[in-house]
C-alpha cells in the first residue's frame, strides 16, 4: 500500500432523528465530530412500512408543492 495516499480513518459518533448515537469509524470530518441524520432507517418510510412522515425541515416540500401546484402533482 503507498504511502499517503488514503484519507484519515478515524472514529466520528452518528446522532440518528430519534436522538440515539452510535460510534463507527469513518473518513468523513475529523477525529471525535458528529454527524446529525436527516433521514434514517427509523424516519424514512421506505424502511418503516410507510409508517413514519418525513419532516419537511427546509420548506422544499412545500417549495415544490407551490411551483408546481397547476400541474396535479
Amino acid at each position: 500500500m503507498k504511502a499517503e495516499i488514503h484519507p484519515d480513518y478515524h472514529f466520528i459518533t452518528i446522532k440518528m432523528t430519534d436522538g440515539t448515537e452510535y460510534q463507527t469509524r469513518s473518513t468523513w470530518g475529523k477525529e471525535g465530530d458528529t454527524m446529525s441524520l436527516d433521514i434514517d432507517p427509523t424516519s424514512h418510510p421506505a424502511w418503516t412500512g410507510g409508517n413514519a412522515r418525513l419532516m419537511d425541515t427546509g420548506g422544499r416540500v412545500s417549495k415544490f408543492k407551490n411551483k408546481y401546484a397547476g400541474l396535479g402533482f
